[in-house]
């Protein structure tokens, strides 16, 4: 699952976490190839090539949630998604953080409208967004 990656999330910065990410999806890239992985996950082929080669394009969460399921042994995309987002609620939870709260600690990078909006699903999240929001709640609590 994308918020098992990394063990402790909270202790990296946004980048640092948001490179580990990318290195896990470079890896699924390189094992199955950017054909295979763009055809079973959905995700542009440009965009994987992009990962590939070292750049790193924009991705959403659930652009990589689906290349994360590429894997035999991996749960589908939705549900990997689905769980990271449950993640980033319980980790509000735990921390007593709300909205509010984590768009201060973000410095207003995200409004928190935007934040509950994201974290809901309700609207498109990239990966960076999820880094930068998981290690900052993890970081919290």
């Amino acid at each position: 699952m994308l918020h098992e990656l990394v063990a402790d999330p909270g202790e990296l910065s946004p980048l640092e976490l948001y490179d580990r990410y990318v290195a896990k999806l470079r890896s699924v890239i390189d094992e199955h190839g950017v054909e295979a992985v763009a055809e079973e996950s959905g995700v542009d082929p440009g965009t994987l090539d992009g990962l590939a080669s070292g750049d790193e394009p924009e991705i959403t969460l659930e652009e990589s949630t689906a290349v994360l399921a590429i894997p035999d042994d991996a749960p589908d995309g939705e549900t990997i998604a689905a769980l990271a987002r449950d993640e980033l609620l319980m980790g509000m939870t735990n921390a007593v953080l709300d909205v509010e709260a984590v768009e201060s600690g973000l410095g207003g990078e995200l409004e928190a409208r935007e934040i509950q909006s994201k974290v809901e699903g309700r609207f498109p999240m990239t990966l960076r967004e999820f880094a930068l929001l998981y290690q900052h709640i993890e970081g919290v609590r």
